[in-house]
């Protein structure tokens, strides 16, 4: 049993080595608000922003984070910090142009909905701020969160 638990625990640390770094590279492709690629040593890695879920394009506000996020760092050399691999194979990360968190920037104009509360408390902050100025998609009476969109009409992208 020890080592089984032993063995377990190996895996979990080469997994987060795998996943778990920091580089620079360009980005060269926006798939959605919070989906885009980045060079990693020659060829495409699609990321997923970690914190945040942007609107699916089909959406209000969907189009609008895309072009937000492609005005960003579309052909910009951004800096990555990965956090994990998701179930579909995407790298989880955060993403900075310039010294600015992306994810931090789409909370910010009201372009996205943050995972769950507590877990960032910048993104908290940030999120409460864009609801009171009633920013973006907070200008909507009712807006509808992405992952309650994908549940009833199926995932928009690609995996």
């Amino acid at each position: 049993m020890k080592l089984l638990r032993f063995l377990f625990a190996v895996s979990i640390f080469c997994q987060s080595l795998l996943f778990a770094g920091s580089y620079s590279g360009k980005c060269v492709g926006v798939g959605d608000g919070d989906t885009i690629l980045v060079m990693k040593y020659g060829r495409p890695i699609k990321i997923r922003l970690e914190g945040i879920d942007c609107p699916e394009l089909g959406q209000d506000f969907g189009a609008k984070a895309k072009r937000f996020t492609a005005g960003m760092v579309f052909r910009k050399i951004l800096e990555v910090r990965e956090y994990y691999q998701d179930e579909y194979g995407r790298t989880v990360a955060r993403v900075y142009i310039d010294s600015k968190d992306l994810s931090l920037e789409l909370v910010k104009t009201g372009l996205a909905w943050i995972f769950r509360k507590g877990s960032d408390p910048i993104l908290d902050r940030a999120v409460d701020q864009a609801r009171k100025q009633k920013l973006g998609l907070w200008s909507r009476p009712n807006p509808v969160p992405p992952w309650e969109y994908r549940r009833r009409h199926g995932r928009q992208w690609s995996q």
